[in-house]
């Protein structure tokens, strides 16, 4: 968050962390004379990921907004074509497709883990669309099955927006590995980060070739520097959406520790739930539903009010007590872009009901135990009832 909004607090929302050899990595990056991108760290990073995710193809990008442009590019998606997404998502996922033309289909949430309602996808294909864009909120994986299954009966492609989500599974594989491609964030709020950053994962080698030369401004650079070709030149259309290795030395600095992050993150979501479940229930407050067939991410912990009034005063109640907590997504359907588009207000119920009601608690990775202690504590205070 700003400085300015987060001064006036004693315990923020955020804070990106430091685990050790972020500085040293930058260091040598430096020192190695390669900072541009796909230097040493962006190799060593996407190697680790390709790995640990076991997807034939990773590329670093400058965000996760890159990546899913990207994913754009490599399905030939155009003006005219049709997208269907949650309205309950950030505007990222949306724009990606609406900057080359194409047309946004909103479909509604499930009740429990706020995900894209797989339940609607039949109702709202039709044969201008091309892509279907399930975004595992909070890091709790959509129901990919039931998604997969249909996306390849109407010969439709997947894109994953996982930029809550690495390192949870879906039945025990991992987010980001379902659709022919994936998008993944390393912004500063992320459990892994570089400040802003980006990766696309790709899931079916058939775009790999293709998704470089895009990635390094619609040129064969790739090949050159593998020895393919004997010079690199300009082959299709693209763009600059690489990350430098400075970001990539620092993000690496993280990757190499996931499972002490992952470790750490997961001890402060569990003390939120064991810590607020009786003052939930006693309140009427639903807590993050997490599906016995999903291994989550522990990207954050959220309340959902009974109404608008009462999160209202919880948040305010929070910021007497020097605590910041936020809301999340204002639903885009119902934005002045999304009027744009043709919908209204009352389209998407749950979403919308949501929006009002949701709060997100102080989470970030280095949060000490005695301030989530004192978080818990004012939430307990909270004249809510």
């Amino acid at each position: 968050m700003p400085p300015s909004l987060t001064d006036q607090y004693r315990i923020v929302f955020n804070r990106p962390t430091f685990q050790g050899n972020e500085l040293r990595y930058i260091r040598e990056a430096i020192e190695n004379g390669v900072i541009s991108g796909d230097g040493p760290f962006s190799k060593k990073a996407q190697a680790l990921l390709e790995k640990t995710l076991d997807v034939p193809k990773v590329l670093l990008t400058g965000s996760c907004t890159h990546a899913l442009e990207l994913s754009v590019l490599l399905l030939n998606i155009r003006a005219g074509d049709e997208v269907i997404l949650p309205s309950f998502t950030f505007v990222s996922t949306v724009n990606a497709f609406v900057l080359f033309g194409a047309k946004p289909v909103f479909i509604d949430i499930r009740p429990d883990t706020l995900n894209l309602d797989e339940t609607q996808l039949e109702g709202a294909i039709t044969a201008k669309t091309k892509a279907i864009v399930p975004v595992h909120y909070g890091g709790v994986g959509c129901e990919m099955d039931a998604i997969g299954e249909i996306a390849q009966r109407r010969g439709i492609a997947v894109v994953e927006d996982n930029a809550h989500g690495l390192f949870g599974k879906y039945k025990n594989r991992w987010l980001g590995s379902f659709g022919q491609l994936a998008a993944l964030s390393f912004h500063e709020t992320k459990n892994f980060t570089c400040g802003e950053g980006g990766a696309l994962l790709v899931n079916e080698k058939r775009f790999v070739e293709r998704a470089e030369i895009l990635r390094e401004k619609g040129t064969d650079r790739m090949r050159f520097f593998r020895g393919e070709v004997e010079k690199y030149s300009w082959v299709d259309i693209g763009s600059s959406y690489l990350p430098s290795d400075l970001q990539a030395a620092f993000l690496f600095a993280q990757l190499e520790v996931k499972d002490r992050i992952q470790e750490k993150r997961r001890r402060i979501w569990d003390r939120y739930r064991e810590q607020l479940g009786a003052w939930a229930e006693g309140n009427g407050v639903q807590l993050p539903f997490i599906p016995t067939h999903c291994q989550q991410s522990y990207h954050m912990f959220y309340l959902i009010l009974p109404n608008n009034e009462k999160r209202s005063r919880l948040i305010q109640h929070l910021q007497k007590k020097g605590i910041l907590s936020v809301f999340h997504y204002i639903p885009l359907h119902v934005s002045p872009m999304g009027k744009r588009f043709g919908y209204r207000e009352g389209e998407l119920p749950f979403t919308e009901s949501i929006s009002k009601r949701l709060v997100r608690l102080p989470f970030y990775t280095d949060l000490e135990e005695d301030l989530q202690r004192d978080v818990v504590r004012a939430i307990w205070e909270a004249p809510i009832t």
